[in-house]
C-alpha cells in the first residue's frame, strides 16, 4: 500500500515538472536539499539549498520551455520516514532554440520525513551540453552561463 502513494506522489512531481510548477515542487524540498545534475553545462553542477534548486528549475524552465517528463518505473526502499526513491524516465525536450530530442535517466531521491533532502540525476547529460551550445551559438546568453551552485 504505501509503495503505491510514493508512486503517486512520485508521478505527481514529475508532472509538476512537466507543466513548470517549480513552487509545488520547491514546497516538497527540505531546506537544505542537496541536488546534483552532472555535466559541464548551464545545467550541471550542485546545490545544497532550497532557493539553489528553484533557481536551477527556473533556468530549466528559460532553456527549455517544453519538457514532458514519462515515468517508467518506481521503485522505493526503507521506512516511510527515511525512503530510498529510483524513479526511470524520459524526458521530451524542446529547447528555447534548436531541435526536439528525448533523453532518458533515472533519479534517485531521498526523502526524510516528507521531505526530499537529496536527489541526483543520471542522464546523457552530452545531450544537454550540445544543445546548449547550440542556443548559446544562436544567441541565447544564459545557454553558455555558468552552472547554478551553492
Amino acid at each position: 500500500m504505501y509503495g503505491l502513494i510514493v508512486r503517486k506522489r512520485v508521478e505527481a512531481v514529475f508532472e509538476s515538472l512537466s507543466h513548470g510548477d517549480w513552487d509545488s515542487i520547491a514546497a516538497g524540498l527540505a531546506e537544505d536539499v542537496h541536488h546534483i545534475f552532472p555535466g559541464d553545462h548551464p545545467l550541471g553542477g550542485e546545490r545544497h539549498t532550497r532557493a539553489g534548486v528553484l533557481r536551477w528549475f527556473e533556468r530549466l524552465g528559460r532553456l527549455y520551455p517544453g519538457h514532458d517528463f514519462e515515468v517508467h518505473r518506481i521503485m522505493s526502499g526503507g521506512w516511510p520516514w527515511d525512503i530510498w526513491i529510483v524513479a526511470q524516465w524520459t524526458a521530451h525536450l524542446r529547447p528555447q532554440l534548436g531541435e526536439p530530442y528525448a533523453n532518458d535517466g533515472t533519479h534517485w531521491i531521498r526523502v526524510r520525513r516528507g521531505r526530499v533532502v537529496y536527489f541526483h540525476a543520471y542522464l546523457d547529460t552530452q545531450l544537454i551540453a550540445t544543445a546548449c551550445q547550440q542556443m548559446a551559438e544562436a544567441g541565447v546568453a544564459e545557454a553558455a552561463a555558468s552552472p547554478i551552485v551553492d
